[in-house]
């Protein structure tokens, strides 16, 4: 995972040939986003070019929604994000109960830990120019919370969790290689890391990220410098939620897959993460913004095969509405 993939050289066609492209030639990164869109190279396991992922799946109750509504449409969602209030806020039981029905299903998910910018009595952050420093974990003690948080998680019987701090995400791969944590965890980096470029997407990548979701504007040849250097799934937004640009890639995704592969595709329609990220209220709104999600998926599916019928979504790993 972490060795490095040679990029184009300086010289390639097309690529402007200054002092400052030299530099970045001479590490192994292209001088230029990839306007030629080369194909990528890279693959899932399985051979897809992508795979499809929902997020807002806040409780098991919304799961069991999700689920019900892929089987009346026939589609396999590969992995949800789950908990993005907090798994703090849910208890054992339905901690434990969220894996095992995920698990029975072979779905993939990516836990929310709770502690977090905003939690705590720290307020730079939650400006309107102090929003601009990022998500990082403030102080020694929210560090110990976060990963009390985790352990919890990992305890009731999840794999892969979201991490917003390169530090806990070098905390967590060391602890991983230790033994301290399952040897089968993954780390997914949030897109409130806001990384957009192949250099430091390269650094998470060499720290140990399993996938990385980068900001959600790039365009297909930022998308395609970045798969020139390195090798982990990225996971690309294919309809963003309003407040985050409301972006709809539907009709692109076939030829982004083309270029990002390997990839997860983010579902992800809406008004807010403030509005759809909650564990509090009663379950039937979020019921039915995971189903107009799951529709959504299937037609990026639909859209896929008919712009790019050489790319592929990963299979279903288990049955969905009595087909595999």
């Amino acid at each position: 995972m972490n060795e490095r993939t040679p990029a184009a050289s300086n010289g390639a066609a097309g690529r402007p040939d200054t002092a400052g492209g030299r530099i970045l030639a001479a590490q192994g990164l292209g001088s230029s986003d990839d306007y030629a869109m080369q194909a990528s190279p890279h693959r899932f396991d399985d051979g897809g070019h992508f795979r499809l992922e929902i997020s807002g799946v806040e409780r098991l109750a919304t799961l069991e929604a999700l689920l019900d509504e892929a089987d009346a449409e026939e589609v396999f969602i590969h992995r949800v994000v789950a908990f993005g209030a907090g798994a703090t806020l849910l208890d054992r039981g339905e901690l434990k109960a969220f894996a095992e029905l995920a698990a029975e299903r072979e779905i993939d998910v990516v836990a929310c830990p709770g502690p977090r910018s905003g939690w705590d009595s720290g307020r730079q952050v939650m400006t309107p120019e102090g929003m601009y420093s990022g998500r990082r974990v403030r102080g020694v003690d929210n560090l110990r919370f976060l990963l009390d948080d985790y352990l919890r998680l990992f305890e009731c019987g999840h794999k892969g969790v979201l991490v917003w701090d390169e530090g806990v995400l070098d905390i967590l791969v060391k602890a991983r290689a230790a033994g301290d944590v399952p040897a089968d965890s993954s780390y997914k980096v949030s897109v409130y890391t806001g990384h957009a470029n192949p250099a430091s997407i390269r650094i998470l990548e060499e720290l140990g990220a399993d996938s990385l979701n980068p900001v959600g504007d790039l365009s297909r040849p930022m998308l395609g410098a970045i798969r020139q250097a390195v090798k982990l799934p990225l996971d690309v937004w294919a309809i963003t939620f309003d407040s985050f640009g409301g972006m709809n890639r539907l009709w692109e995704a076939g030829e982004i897959a083309a270029v990002a592969a390997p990839c997860y595709f983010k579902v992800e329609p809406g008004d807010s993460e403030g509005a759809m990220y909650v564990s509090w209220k009663e379950p039937t709104a979020q019921d039915a913004a995971i189903r107009n999600k799951v529709r959504h998926a299937k037609i990026l599916l639909e859209l896929a095969e008919r712009t790019s019928p050489g790319v592929q979504a990963s299979p279903a790993r288990a049955v969905v509405g009595g087909k595999a």
